[in-house]
């Protein structure tokens, strides 16, 4: 048990599947996971173990935010031995060729600013995710013959942006979408040599400005949480 995890030792599986959204955690954990068991109901912040395929899985989830990614990505590697971390979520596309429901695989995650900003001072660290992973992902992806690209995106420290003239240069070097937790994510599993990759839902558009309806969105979500299961397990 910590201090946001109420989980008993051994209750969290060592691959995490992290939804921001702890309905969401528990809406996959019910519809792909064999006998899932609620593991930590701690600020409401849910999260299940159970299997895939005979494979245990955990689904945990993070809250919004690289902030309490962090506290949530930290706990589940240090005190709970997770070894394989995938981010699954909904994010913002940003280039024409990224349409509503498709799959981003975050290759890389640009950033302002993370909760690791300081151990790093003067360097601007570039998180990746894990090659493995994201090579399974996109196997994975075309196998589901679902819309999918691979390449980069801004991880947001802040979900009102008043920045035009940020997100019209990220757009002119190729950021495919944005969303809010990859980039730390991805810091942490590389300070603890574990494996990460976020694996992301478009559910809105900042160009066209197109939205999925909330009743789309959960359909939608669904080739996102079998990519992330059958990368983790290839």
């Amino acid at each position: 048990m910590t201090i946001h995890i109420s989980a008993a030792p051994g209750e969290i599986a060592e691959t995490v599947l992290m939804p921001g959204d702890p309905l969401r955690a528990k809406w996959a954990a019910e519809t792909f996971l064999d006998d899932p068991v609620c593991v930590n109901e701690t600020r409401g912040m849910l999260g299940f173990t159970g299997h895939w395929n005979g494979n245990r899985v955990t689904i945990q989830g993070s809250g919004m935010g690289m902030p309490s990614l962090s506290i949530y990505a930290n706990e589940l590697i240090r005190d709970y031995g997770a070894r394989t971390l995938i981010r699954i979520g909904s994010a913002g596309g940003m280039q024409p060729q990224v349409k509503l429901r498709d799959v981003v695989l975050a290759m890389t995650s640009s950033t302002l600013s993370t909760p690791s900003r300081g151990i790093f001072k003067e360097l601007n660290y570039a998180p990746c995710a894990d090659y493995g992973l994201l090579q399974a992902a996109y196997a994975a992806a075309r196998k589901l013959d679902c819309g999918v690209h691979v390449g980069g995106i801004y991880s947001s420290d802040v979900f009102y942006d008043e920045r035009p003239d940020l997100n019209e240069q990220m757009t002119r070097h190729g950021i495919l979408a944005v969303e809010m937790e990859a980039a730390e994510l991805y810091v942490l599993a590389a300070r603890y040599g574990c494996r990460a990759l976020a694996v992301l839902t478009i559910s809105d558009h900042l160009q066209t400005h197109e939205a999925l309806p909330a009743p789309d969105r959960q359909s939608s979500f669904a080739d996102m949480v079998q990519i992330a299961l059958e990368a983790a397990f290839a």
